[in-house]
């Protein structure tokens, strides 16, 4: 049994979270907050990580890949080496060149914080780059990467909302909005197992936001 440990407002964790479910894998929850964390599991006290029967694994990336092969049932991998390496390059470029760029706008767009205008306007010129990279590579057909559910679409699905939200609130317009994204993720909203992840989110938001005005 594989314990999956963070909380269901981290979008790495629903990342994680949601392959596990579309994969059949079984598996518990294990609430951990940042800064609460196993030192052992997650050097960097970072969520989520996975504990296993051989040992933690951090790092969200990683944990699909270990998922993947330990449970190989509902592929989110394809079999050709050049439709994997695609499908990996759609996950990585979701995770490094959108979501961790969008992240430098969430104090200010979530957490009632501020962004200077400097990150601001660096910000906006690198997404807006990477959006139109993005564009080039992203399929939307009607998955990330195809016409089949992949680990893209664990980091697209858990980002987008992200980093749409963000860039609305911040700047006033939607940085996805040439994309189809708002049709993909409707798409993505109406499985059985992203329903899920959404209700725990929303649960797991509130929890957090209480605690954070409870610290302050």
């Amino acid at each position: 049994m594989l314990t999956l440990c963070g909380f269901s407002a981290s979008n790495y964790y629903n990342k994680v979270k949601f392959a596990l479910l579309e994969k059949g894998a079984p598996f518990e929850e294990e609430l951990a907050w940042v800064g609460a964390t196993d030192a052992q599991a997650s050097p960097l006290g970072k969520v989520p990580y996975l504990k296993t029967a051989d040992g933690a694994v951090c790092e969200s990336a990683v944990m699909l890949e270990y998922i993947e092969q330990k449970y190989p049932q509902n592929p989110l991998v394809p079999a050709d080496p050049f439709a994997a390496a695609k499908v990996r390059e759609l996950a990585l470029f979701l995770d490094l060149h959108l979501e961790l760029v969008a992240r430098n706008l969430y104090p200010e767009a979530f957490f009632g914080g501020k962004v200077s205008d400097s990150v601001k306007e660096k910000t906006a010129a690198q997404l807006e780059k990477n959006v139109a990279a993005f564009a080039k590579l992203a399929k939307f057909s009607p998955f990330v990467a195809g016409d089949s559910l992949t680990l893209a679409d664990c980091s697209a699905v858990t980002h987008l909302p992200l980093i749409s939200g963000a860039t609305k609130l911040v700047y006033g317009k939607d940085f996805l909005a040439e994309l189809p994204a708002r049709e993909y993720l409707k798409m993505m909203g109406e499985r059985p197992h992203m329903q899920k992840v959404n209700a725990d989110r929303k649960a797991n938001m509130e929890l957090m936001m209480s605690r954070m005005k409870a610290k302050s």
